[in-house]
């Protein structure tokens, strides 16, 4: 079954604490979009803010930011169980991979849709633990639609991991509905990333729409 992961980007405060209130309870875990306004045109929180909520859920943070590496630290303030950056404009990704594990964290590179898969080390894919590919062309803001043209990543993606004795996990982020995850389950996806629409009304009960 596809892990759905409540996202959530917001520069609102009280936005952010709003949505760990609704996924309290209901799910493990909830990612948190990170903007810094050059990456993309938009700005949301600084991580280290989240080290102020009270919350058993396990912190994504998605750092779409120039160099991911500097970072870091704020999100091990703001409780982060996993890091995400993005390869776009990370000049060291050795550093950045390095850098998150040795604070004993979970480590992701994530890839625009206009990446490559070739864009992350071939001689590191294998020791992160997980990969997020983009699904929709313009990062950074929601209700964006999702573009098919991912699917040929994945299935890229599932090549590289058939021979790793622990394999990374396939992470799905933009404009994913519905009538979409029975294909993106075929092919060996294992999460995907469900934007501010999810919670909207009941957060449980829009969730089971995609299971």
């Amino acid at each position: 079954m596809i892990e759905v992961v409540p996202s959530i980007p917001t520069n609102n405060p009280e936005e952010l604490n709003r949505a760990f209130e609704q996924t309290e309870g209901v799910t493990e875990r909830i990612s948190i979009d990170i903007i810094d306004g050059k990456f993309a045109n938009n700005k949301t929180i600084d991580p280290s803010i989240v080290g102020d909520i009270e919350t058993d859920l396990k912190i994504d943070f998605q750092l779409m930011v120039v160099e991911p590496i500097n970072w870091v630290e704020r999100c091990i303030r703001g409780q982060a169980d996993r890091i995400i950056g993005h390869v776009e404009h990370m000049s060291d990704q050795i550093a950045f991979i390095g850098k998150v594990q040795e604070a004993g964290l979970l480590v992701g590179l994530g890839i625009n849709m206009e990446t490559p898969v070739g864009k992350i080390d071939k001689s590191l894919i294998n020791s992160l633990d997980v990969v997020l590919l983009m699904s929709i062309d313009r990062v950074g803001f929601g209700g964006e639609k999702f573009d098919d043209a991912v699917f040929k990543k994945i299935q890229e993606l599932n090549e590289i991991r058939k021979n790793d004795t622990t394999p990374f996990r396939i992470h799905i982020d933009g404009g994913v509905v519905p009538d979409k995850m029975d294909k993106l389950k075929k092919l060996g996806v294992d999460e995907v990333s469900i934007g501010t629409r999810i919670f909207a009304g009941d957060l449980a009960g829009n969730l089971a729409n995609y299971k």
